[in-house]
């Protein structure tokens, strides 16, 4: 699908009835989301807020469905044949979704459509797992054989943020139904809307009733979730401070549990290599959907004595970069998605400015834009490497350069953070950059360019999250392993 114009209307769709087990059904309470535009503060739609009595209905359907229903019984192929509708009817969704997603979180419509043009992949890839992972296999061993069978794990809570809701479920979704897990699946009340579009794609398929749960709600449901008794697994999508909170109280039952978490990863340009090769995407990797992508490249590592023809290249074409209203044809940078993302982000330039790091452009409101909440394209030289800008994650349009003498201290510095979630290396020198690249501690790094492949195992290394998303190796997370043994 191609790109089309945005339309110039921030109203949308809203919902009085949460989808329970595959039902549209009223909620418990008559609390409910109120859905700001952060590209007109305004209040634009609203969703019921799902509480306890409704996760505990949703969870119980999940587990009825996996212990009596059809589901998990279903061979691996049946259940793709419904992964394959499913994926029809977000393709027929795929305007709505890709509108709605441009006006809760004030992405640009070309990075909307990206977003959700990975979705369909993720649905594509999910409906031909069981063509590559094998759920039964004969084993033998020295005085005995046996049969090897994967089976799913049982019911999954799976918790997404708000800042590609839609391609994350979809990347968590689509292996647990392929497994034959049942699942619980809780968005962010940022983004909640693009995801309720999609439960109406879920309920479309016609999967078996209990197997799927749609439950917008704030984190103290969110923990509430995740405790809950007949909950399986836990799949987690956000920041690593939440991951740990998540992670602590899955240990405390033994609960199964994958997270994708936090990023500063770098992308590191050798010396042989010129800047018109890397430029392309260099600005992208750093500043897309407004710095509000976990793998963005954050901090570019590169040669001292090329920081300032590095420099000299980056500021015209941050300072060209079109920032305001997403709806309008030619925005590349939209605004942040909630006004707490816009104070965090100008507290962490005033932390790179105290701490001594140069700025060399943006740093502030962009003139004109009072009302919505946009940051200036940023970039910052001489950094330190134990400065906090180079450290932690800022997640807006906040790029940090820092010089290097060597190779090796490169690679020190690109591995000296808490993350290790994606990563760059650009040379003319393949092998060289390939040898670079092998050094890196993160799940994923290109070579000579930049992307996030949602089609391929996808995770952290350190504080990046725990075990991996994407084909078979994601497929493996919702599955246990049982060998019988025949005498």
């Amino acid at each position: 699908m191609t790109t089309t114009e945005a339309p110039k209307t921030t109203a949308m769709k809203s919902y009085d009835k949460l989808m329970i087990g595959g039902r549209w059904v009223e909620p418990a309470t008559d609390s409910v989301i109120k859905v700001v535009s952060p590209i007109t503060e305004e209040v634009i739609a609203t969703v019921p807020e799902a509480r306890e009595a409704d996760v505990d209905a949703a969870v119980a359907a999940a587990r009825k469905a996996f212990d009596e229903g059809p589901w998990p019984r279903m061979t691996p192929a049946e259940r793709a044949a419904f992964l394959v509708r499913i994926g029809k009817e977000v393709e027929a969704r795929f305007d709505a979704m890709a509108e709605a997603f441009t006006n809760e979180i004030g992405a640009p419509a070309a990075v909307s459509r990206a977003f959700h043009n990975n979705a369909l992949k993720m649905w594509g890839d999910a409906s031909t797992l069981h063509e590559r992972l094998a759920f039964e296999e004969e084993r033998e061993w020295e005085g005995g054989h046996g049969r090897l069978v994967r089976e799913p794990v049982g019911v999954v809570a799976t918790i997404i943020p708000w800042n590609g809701p839609v391609a994350t479920a979809s990347l968590k979704i689509g292996p647990a139904l392929a497994a034959g897990c049942t699942v619980v699946l809780k968005p962010a009340p940022e983004g909640p809307v693009s995801v309720m579009m999609l439960a109406e794609a879920l309920e479309a398929a016609g999967l078996p009733e209990g197997v799927i749960s749609v439950l917008p709600a704030g984190r103290e449901v969110g923990e509430y979730l995740v405790s809950h008794r007949d909950v399986d697994k836990v799949a987690f999508t956000g920041s690593t401070a939440a991951g740990r909170r998540i992670m602590s109280l899955c240990g405390e039952r033994i609960a199964r549990v994958t997270l994708e978490l936090g990023g500063k990863s770098a992308g590191i340009i050798a010396d042989d290599i010129p800047l018109d090769e890397v430029l392309p995407t260099l600005v992208f990797a750093g500043l897309g959907n407004s710095g509000q992508v976990c793998a963005n490249l954050t901090r570019i590592l590169v040669p001292r004595e090329r920081q300032q023809e590095l420099i000299d290249a980056l500021v015209p074409a941050y300072e060209s970069i079109t920032v305001g209203d997403p709806r309008e044809p030619g925005t590349v940078l939209g605004p942040l998605a909630a006004e707490r993302q816009l104070e965090r982000v100008l507290s962490y330039i005033e932390i790179g400015k105290a701490e001594g790091a140069r700025l060399v452009t943006g740093g502030g409101r962009p003139p004109g834009l009072d009302k919505g909440w946009y940051v200036q394209p940023t970039l910052f030289a001489d950094v330190r490497p134990d400065m906090r800008i180079a450290q932690e994650e800022i997640f807006g349009p906040v790029v940090v350069v820092i010089p290097f003498d060597r190779i090796d201290e490169a690679v020190d510095i690109a591995n000296g953070t808490d993350y290790g979630l994606s990563g760059a290396v650009w040379a003319k020198d393949s092998a060289l950059a390939e040898q670079i690249a092998r050094r890196i501690r993160t799940g994923q790094i290109a070579v000579n360019g930049w992307d996030m492949c949602v089609t391929q195992p996808f995770g952290g290394y350190k504080q990046s999250g725990l075990g991996r998303e994407g084909n078979v190796e994601g497929l493996g997370a919702y599955l246990e392993t049982k060998l019988i043994q025949f005498a």
